[in-house]
């Protein structure tokens, strides 16, 4: 049996589609329309496509849990639906991921599960938000981050709290 075939960083062809797997699945965490969806995802009912990003896990799949099955199909759709750059994306988000420790990862989780328990309208605020700061240029951003991460909690709890009630009078402005 030959040695598996290394790039010039020495990743083999099989840790990338593992990768990319894992990917998928990451994508898929998100989807919440499963649960609704019959239990029934047999191998032969995905689209070639899907079978060959899903190659890595064909040998297991019979044996995955359906919910995980529809998450990895549901992933490998998007990844397929994906351009280069999105891909290229979401293998940095995949390289991120896996450079945090076990903390960093259970805070991201426990953030990303209260930002999906939002409201919508929430989320997209959030979002918007999120555009904004990154529209700012790099000193700015360094700088209110400075300015926040000085703050005791207390403070920080305090300007959260003054922020929305903001908003709530900026929303109710136009209504009236």
């Amino acid at each position: 049996m030959s040695a598996a075939r290394r790039s010039p960083c020495g990743i083999t062809l099989a840790m990338t589609m593992k990768a990319l797997v894992f990917i998928i699945a990451m994508l898929a965490l998100g989807d919440r329309a499963a649960a609704a969806q019959p239990d029934q995802l047999t191998w032969s009912s995905l689209s070639p496509a899907q079978q060959r990003v899903l190659e890595p896990v064909e040998d297991e799949w019979d044996q995955l849990p359906a919910p995980r099955r529809r998450a990895l199909a549901r992933g490998s759709q998007r990844w397929l639906a994906m351009n280069r750059a999105e891909r290229g994306a979401a293998r940095e988000r995949l390289q991120r991921w896996r450079g945090m420790d076990e903390e960093r990862r259970d805070l991201v989780r426990e953030r990303w599960n209260l930002i999906q328990s939002l409201a919508r309208e929430e989320r997209q605020r959030l979002r918007a938000d999120l555009r904004q700061f990154q529209s700012l240029s790099q000193e700015r951003r360094e700088e209110l981050r400075r300015q926040w991460q000085e703050k005791s909690r207390a403070q920080r709890q305090l300007e959260l709290q003054e922020l929305r009630q903001r908003r709530q009078q900026e929303q109710r402005r136009p209504q009236q």
